[in-house]
């Protein structure tokens, strides 16, 4: 048989057709990767530009004068910058603190209302709070006073205790101290507890006669934090008034180990045990306030309750009450012994 005569393969035989590409496939190709990249360099220079936004004081401002929902973020990330080790530079702004009480003021009187409006507000007395200079009191006495608004004054109070550290530190004052002590005296007197709270704390804070007076009150309120921070203001203050309250603190029954499950899965028996050792930490920390002030040893039975609390169940509870033990054997034994016994002897 006569072979079959085949004509030899060619390189162009072994490949398909070639077609050009159609406009999915270079889509695809090109289009859709260059979006991807070009998103990751926005987020990049957006938190490259929210980074660096503490450089610029005035781009805080321009951001906060600008009426979008998202302002609240710029004063969130004011208010961290303050408080950070490059805040220095910026809590001493005369210009940047009076516009930034501006812009509290015109939000607070604006027609804007809801979540994000008053989250505004509230970042803004923080950011207030953190400077130290006497004149951005003034907008936050105004929202202190504005007790229609327990959250937003809370947060005025919270940060005008802040700002009068910061002047204190900075050997400053506040170019009203009555006025101030008028405005968080008036806040003690609201329904909202959280706000008569942090108006007990700051009143402790600020001192004074009036809010010495007043925190006198505070320590028969309803509500346990109230009395709690009535009494380390007393403490601080010097004021032997303290004493009952900082014994009830102190008296906080420990939360028996039943009530807390192995391995930390009962969160409420963990948040009581944790909460118990704040209260009775604070305690301690009123006591030595009080010794400080007064240089005179506490009453014997906040001595004998101090004492016990070195065999708390709680580490921090006996590290606490340990060296405040020391500091008031330290404080008893280098007094004569009349002034160690007039200073022990209030029940």
């Amino acid at each position: 048989m006569a072979e079959t005569q085949r004509r030899p393969l060619s390189p162009d035989d072994s490949l398909p057709l070639v077609e050009p590409p159609s406009a999915a496939f270079l889509v695809q190709l090109f289009l859709v990767p260059g979006l991807i990249v070009a998103i990751i360099v926005c987020v990049w220079l957006a938190f490259h530009w929210l980074a660096h936004l503490g450089n610029d004081p005035q781009a805080y401002v321009r951001t906060l004068r600008r009426d979008n929902e998202g302002r609240w973020q710029a004063a969130l990330n004011l208010a961290n910058d303050l408080r950070g080790p490059s805040g220095d530079a910026l809590k001493s702004d005369e210009a940047l603190g009076t516009e930034l009480g501006r812009i509290l003021t015109d939000e607070a009187a604006s027609s804007h209302t809801g979540e994000q409006s008053q989250t505004l507000q509230l970042y803004l007395c923080r950011a207030l709070g953190e400077f130290a200079i006497p004149s951005v009191a003034e907008p936050l006495i105004a929202r202190a006073r504005d007790l229609s608004d327990p959250q937003t004054a809370r947060a005025a109070v919270e940060a005008m205790a802040v700002l009068v550290t910061n002047l204190v530190a900075a050997g400053r004052s506040v170019a009203d101290p009555a006025a101030l002590s008028s405005a968080v005296v008036a806040a003690s007197k609201s329904d909202d507890s959280g706000l008569r709270s942090a108006a007990a704390f700051t009143l402790g804070v600020a001192g004074g006669t009036k809010a010495a007076d007043r925190l006198v009150e505070l320590t028969g309120d309803s509500a346990e934090d109230v009395r709690a921070n009535a009494a380390l203001g007393l403490a601080r203050l010097g004021r032997q008034e303290s004493v009952e309250g900082l014994a009830e603190m102190l008296a906080t029954p420990e939360v028996p180990p039943s009530a807390v499950a192995a391995r930390g899965q009962d969160d409420v028996g963990q948040s009581k045990r944790y909460r118990r050792a704040l209260i009775v930490i604070n305690a301690l920390r009123g006591v030595a306030l009080l010794v400080d002030a007064t240089q005179q040893p506490p009453p014997q039975a906040i001595v004998d309750r101090v004492h016990s609390l070195r065999q708390d169940s709680v580490a921090d509870v006996r590290v606490s009450a340990a060296a405040l033990a020391t500091r008031i054997q330290r404080l008893s034994t280098a007094l004569p012994a009349d002034a160690s016994s007039n200073g022990s002897g209030v029940e």
